[in-house]
């Protein structure tokens, strides 16, 4: 889609304030109707708190922002592929979309390990897409590390 590019590039500035904080970098937005309703970045070292993913991070302001925990109609984008905590937080928000960049191969679970939004018998269903600026996000979480592994 058209505003994907747009969206996901929004969520990779936002991993870049992760990474400028020493967080791993990974960035999320929640967008209703073409408008951004919650945004976010991964926090979990600096907030002392293991949920502070960006995707929950973008679920709880978006959740604040509407006054409601259901979040139907949206589209989450996040430049890395969700783990286990957070598609199950997705779900449980109704969200509507998932747009990730990058898969994670060791914790993923979307593609790369337990394929969670894939089973049927869920009562909610998330459409989801994979690999919207797929080069960059990588390339981004590798420098990281990278910079990481030799400080």
């Amino acid at each position: 889609m058209p505003d994907d590019h747009y969206w996901m590039e929004r969520a990779f500035q936002l991993a870049e304030r992760a990474a400028m904080a020493g967080e791993v970098p990974v960035g999320a937005v929640l967008v209703r109707d073409g408008e951004l309703i919650g945004s976010g970045w991964n926090q979990p070292i600096g907030s002392c708190d293991p949920s502070a993913h960006a995707e929950i991070v973008a679920l709880r302001d978006a959740a604040s922002n509407v006054q409601n925990y259901r979040l139907p109609g949206t589209t989450l984008y996040v430049t890395i592929e969700p783990c286990a905590m957070c598609a199950g937080a997705m779900l449980h928000a109704r969200v509507g979309r998932l747009v990730f960049g990058a898969p994670e191969p060791r914790n993923g679970a979307i593609t790369s390990q337990l394929k969670i939004l894939d089973n049927a018998e869920l009562t909610h269903q998330i459409e989801w897409q994979a690999g919207v600026m797929e080069e960059e996000c990588k390339r981004q979480i590798q420098d990281f590390f990278r910079a990481r592994r030799k400080g």
